[in-house]
């Protein structure tokens, strides 16, 4: 006699599998930092350098950690660093797997699940982005207040893990009111400007035509290919997110084409900046 429908079975079977792989993580995580912080910086394309301010710094490489995925993306270093700034500990993320590369949101996400079952709490997400909005120029940090998912793939399709979060998260406010507002008072205290808007996230990996920046002009501010995910995977298991991008490129008043080599070296370029300020919240936290 059959106790469950195959289909609920296989369902369970595969929860089961995804909590214990998560877990798997999780458990190398802890072990080989000794501890994970509360406080998660993911450093997008060509902010990588932000890890070298980290003090008493400890690197470990993704491939050191078992389940996670390896990004294949110039500009992205695959690893782990765990230290000091702004007056207490942090972990960052230096580099992220991007669904373009092939793999499923599930995949994609695994890293950020794990060390959220690890212990992270707060996660302050950046990344480089095109500009939409005109009044923007090339190497501007925008406050993320809201996104679109334009990947049309959301990380939380199939089987729920409960011990990550409820099967039906609220994303009526995903980025934390009270870390937007205390990051604008650390904008102002530097002098720094500071933009505001909506995260277009999109699956790329080509970058978007005349027609679709037109289209995207109507609904956003920046249009990049990531943070989404992340964000929904924090958001269900009750993290704080804050957003910060880099406008790395202007869509609307392109001359010529867009190109990953010129994404990066702006990001390299603002990341200064943008480690100012990140490093201003971390000490006001």
């Amino acid at each position: 006699m059959r106790l469950y429908p195959v289909g609920a079975h296989s369902a369970v079977i595969m929860e089961t599998t995804l909590l214990q792989r998560i877990d798997e993580s999780a458990e190398a995580v802890r072990k080989l930092l000794g501890g994970v912080p509360s406080t998660l910086v993911v450093a997008g394309s060509g902010l990588g350098k932000f890890a070298s301010r980290v003090r008493e710094p400890l690197t470990i490489s993704y491939g050191d950690i078992p389940n996670f995925p390896m990004s294949t993306v110039v500009g992205h270093a695959g690893t782990l660093v765990k230290g000091k700034l702004g007056g207490r500990e942090i972990l960052v993320m230096n580099g992220r797997k991007h669904l373009y590369e092939g793999v499923d949101p599930q995949v994609a996400t695994h890293p950020l699940k794990s060390l959220l079952r690890a212990g992270v709490k707060t996660v302050i997400l950046s990344n480089a982005a095109g500009g939409l909005n005109p009044k923007f120029d090339v190497g501007d940090l925008m406050l993320i207040n809201d996104h679109i998912n334009g990947m049309f793939r959301n990380p939380l399709i199939g089987p729920n893990i409960d011990e990550m979060g409820p099967r039906f998260p609220d994303m009526s406010e995903p980025y934390d009111r009270e870390l937007q507002a205390l990051t604008r008072e650390v904008a102002i205290a530097m002098g720094l400007t500071l933009r505001e808007g909506v995260y277009w996230g999109g699956l790329g990996p080509s970058y978007e035509t005349k027609a679709e920046v037109q289209m995207l002009r109507q609904f956003a501010d920046v249009v990049g290919m990531s943070t989404v995910p992340e964000t929904t995977i924090a958001v269900q298991a009750g993290a704080r997110v804050l957003g910060i991008t880099v406008v790395t490129n202007t869509l609307v008043a392109a001359t010529g084409p867009t190109t990953h080599e010129e994404v990066v070296e702006v990001g390299k370029l603002a990341g200064e900046h943008f480690s100012d300020l990140v490093e201003g919240v971390l000490a006001r936290l």
